[in-house]
C-alpha cells in the first residue's frame, strides 16, 4: 500500500493524497461509511458505490468474529466476496467494542477476556488471535490490538493502558510478519495511538507508533466524551509527531465540523457510525445546518429534502413526504436519510480536498463550520 500527498492548504495543516490499495485508489481526505457487520445498515453496496459514492468501507473485528464467524468468511473467501463490496476496506481490530462491554470483560497482558453480548458465551481476544482474524476477514486495512480508555481516565491508568497498547503492537507486528494474506492481495497494518488527553502521553504514543514505519497510523481514544477543543489538541500534537509522508486515521470521528477542524489538523480518514445512526431516528445533516425531520414544522413543507444537496434522494423527496415516513416509522425514511447523510459526508470531503488543491482551504472552512452546527 503506498500514500502520495499531492497538495498542502497553505493557511493550514491539510492536505490531499491519495490511498493505494489493492481494490483501488481512495482520495484524501476521505471518510469511510461503517458497515460493522458486513453492511452499513439500510444501505446496498451498489447504493455506496453509485449514490453515496464511497470509496472505502469499515468491518468491525469483534462484531464479524461473533457473526457470522471467521469459518463462514474464510469459506466465502473473505470480506468482500461475502458483502459483494469490490472496493477497499479496513477492518478495526475490535478494541473499542471490547472496552464498552465493561462488566463482561476482563483486561490481562495476554489480552482481553470476555462475554459475548448475543449469548453470554465466553472468548479470548489476544494481539495474535486479532491478527489472525483480520488474515480472514481479509480488510485492505487492518488495525492493531489496543485499549481504549474512558473519558475522563485517571493519569495512571492512561499511561497504563498506553503502554499496553504498545507492548500488544509489538505483538500484533510479529504475528503479522509470521503470517500472510489469505486472498491473493496484500494488506496493510495500522498501529494505534492512545494516551487519553494527556499531552505527554499522546507525545510519548505518537513517538512509539511512528518507530513502527508503518504504512499508515490511527489516532484512537478520542471521540469518546471528551470537550471537541481536547479533541483537536490532542489530535493537534499526535498529527505534528506522526510521519508527514504516511495517512493518518482518526477513529469514531464525528460531527461534519469535527471532521473539518481535524482535517485542518492533518488528519486523512475518518469514519464515524453518526450519519447513519442519527438518520435512523430523523436527523440529516446539511450544508445550511442540521435538520430533525420528526419536528412539525416540515408537515407541509414540500420543499426538497435538501436542495444543495447532491445525493440521488435530495431533490426527488420531500420534507413533508420524509416527516411522514418518520412519524409513521416506516423503514423507507431511515434509508433514505441514511443514504442522504452519508453522500453528505462524502460531499463534505470531496470538497475540502478540492479546497485544499486550489490552496483555500482554511478561509472556507472557517466559513462553513458555524453553518453545519445551525439547528433549522
Amino acid at each position: 500500500m503506498l500514500f502520495d500527498v499531492d497538495a498542502h492548504d497553505p493557511g493550514s495543516s491539510a492536505r490531499a493524497g491519495r490511498l493505494h490499495t489493492a481494490h483501488g485508489e481512495v482520495p484524501t481526505p476521505i471518510f469511510m461509511p461503517v458497515g460493522t457487520l458486513g453492511t452499513v445498515k439500510g444501505v446496498h453496496p451498489h447504493e455506496l458505490k453509485t449514490d453515496i459514492r464511497a470509496h472505502i468501507v469499515l468491518g468491525n473485528t469483534y462484531h464479524l468474529y461473533l457473526r457470522p464467524g471467521t469459518d463462514i468468511l474464510e469459506k466465502a473467501g473473505g470480506l468482500h466476496a461475502f458483502t459483494t463490496w469490490d472496493g477497499p476496506m479496513l477492518t478495526d481490530s475490535g478494541g473499542f467494542q471490547v472496552h464498552s462491554l465493561q462488566d463482561i470483560r476482563k483486561i490481562t497482558e495476554e489480552g482481553v477476556k470476555f462475554q459475548s453480548h448475543i449469548d453470554g458465551s465466553s472468548h479470548l481476544f489476544t494481539p495474535e488471535s486479532v491478527m489472525d482474524v483480520q488474515r480472514q476477514i481479509g480488510a485492505d486495512i487492518v488495525m492493531a490490538f489496543d485499549e481504549c480508555t474512558d473519558y475522563p481516565c485517571a493519569k495512571p491508568y492512561a499511561r497504563e493502558a498506553m503502554e499496553r497498547t504498545h507492548r500488544w503492537l509489538d505483538r500484533c507486528i510479529a504475528r503479522w510478519d509470521a503470517t500472510s494474506p489469505l486472498y491473493g492481495f496484500d494488506q496493510a497494518l495500522f498501529p494505534i495511538v492512545q494516551g487519553s488527553t494527556y499531552s505527554d502521553l499522546r507525545r510519548e504514543s505518537a513517538e512509539y507508533i511512528a518507530s513502527k514505519n508503518a504504512w499508515g497510523n490511527a489516532i484512537g481514544g478520542l471521540s469518546v466524551g471528551e470537550p471537541a477543543e481536547e479533541m483537536y489538541a490532542m489530535a493537534e500534537e499526535v498529527c505534528q509527531i506522526l510521519p508527514a509522508d504516511k495517512p493518518r486515521y482518526l477513529m469514531g470521528v464525528g460531527t461534519p465540523a469535527n471532521i473539518l477542524e481535524n482535517i485542518a489538523l492533518g488528519v486523512d480518514m475518518f469514519d464515524c457510525v453518526m450519519p447513519t445512526r442519527n438518520a435512523r431516528n430523523g436527523q440529516i445533516f446539511t450544508s445550511e445546518g442540521i435538520i430533525n425531520l420528526r419536528n412539525a414544522k416540515w408537515r407541509d413543507d414540500f420543499s426538497p429534502l435538501d436542495p444543495q444537496g447532491d445525493a440521488s434522494v435530495d431533490q426527488r423527496y420531500t420534507k413533508a413526504y420524509m416527516r411522514h415516513l418518520f412519524m409513521a416509522d416506516e423503514a423507507l425514511g431511515k434509508q433514505i436519510a441514511s443514504i442522504h447523510n452519508l453522500r453528505f459526508y462524502l460531499w463534505l470531503v470531496e470538497e475540502a480536498r478540492k479546497h485544499i488543491v486550489a490552496g483555500d482551504f482554511a478561509a472556507w472552512k472557517n466559513t462553513l463550520v458555524p453553518r453545519l452546527q445551525n439547528r433549522l
